[in-house]
């Protein structure tokens, strides 16, 4: 069914990548089949933003390139929010980790309680913006979706423990970059697969950002750099 309100929501996607020497793997889920958003396709971790993610303390910020990116065509400081978004539906979604160990500075809200029990403080340090996208009309939810690349190196433990995932996605997998579009995917992913196999071995956060901008007249592919938010 869809949303009757029409409204987008803002969200965050983490793409981790893991490299054994040999290829690069990209981690996914499947979606359940009852989903009302994206049924039974192989995504990344993500999800929206929620109201207590915009109070998290991040143990260090966001690369400035990437909260400067953020900002174009965003509400004024969304960007800690949306790194805190990502980070924990990373958690939620695949039970792994991106933080440093230490106590928090605030309470706790109540959907970050788990991960504040394992004795971390979220990290955004590592995170690199790479894709925007805005859910095309006439979809049963709309989400205004930023898209984080992380190494596998800078998760916390095992990056094979998916042990305190929840439900949400099944089938958890590291998957060989150049098989990962042989799944069932949502359109947009497989575009940001694309975009992320172009990136080659470019370590640093890129200083153009795809942006697919959808509303109610036209679609739009553009680009955030810095000279103007819709270039």
């Amino acid at each position: 069914m869809t949303d009757p309100s029409g409204a987008i929501r803002d969200a965050a996607t983490v793409i981790a990548l893991r490299d054994d020497g040999v290829e690069k793997h990209v981690l996914m889920g499947q979606r359940g089949a009852a989903a009302a958003f994206m049924p039974s396709k192989f995504v990344f971790p993500g999800g929206a933003v929620d109201p207590g993610d915009t109070a998290v303390p991040l143990a260090a910020p966001l690369p400035p390139l990437c909260a400067d990116r953020l900002q174009e065509a965003s509400a004024p400081g969304l960007a800690g929010a949306l790194a805190a978004a990502a980070i924990r539906e990373l958690w939620e979604e695949s039970g792994l980790i991106i933080g440093r160990p230490g106590a928090w500075s605030c309470p706790v809200p109540g959907d970050w309680a788990a991960f504040a029990e394992r004795g971390y403080v979220p990290d955004a340090g590592a995170l690199q913006f790479v894709f925007r996208a805005i859910t095309p009309p006439g979809r049963p939810r709309r989400f205004d979706a930023r898209f984080f690349l992380i190494d596998a190196d800078q998760i916390a433990g095992d990056p094979d423990d998916f042990s305190a995932a929840s439900e949400e996605l099944s089938h958890l997998q590291w998957i060989p970059l150049s098989q990962a579009r042989r799944f069932d995917l949502p359109f947009i992913t497989e575009v940001v697969l694309a975009e992320i196999a172009a990136r080659g071995n470019n370590a640093g956060p890129p200083a153009s950002i795809p942006f697919f901008r959808n509303d109610d007249e036209e679609s739009l592919f553009l680009r955030l750099n810095g000279a103007s938010p819709l270039q």
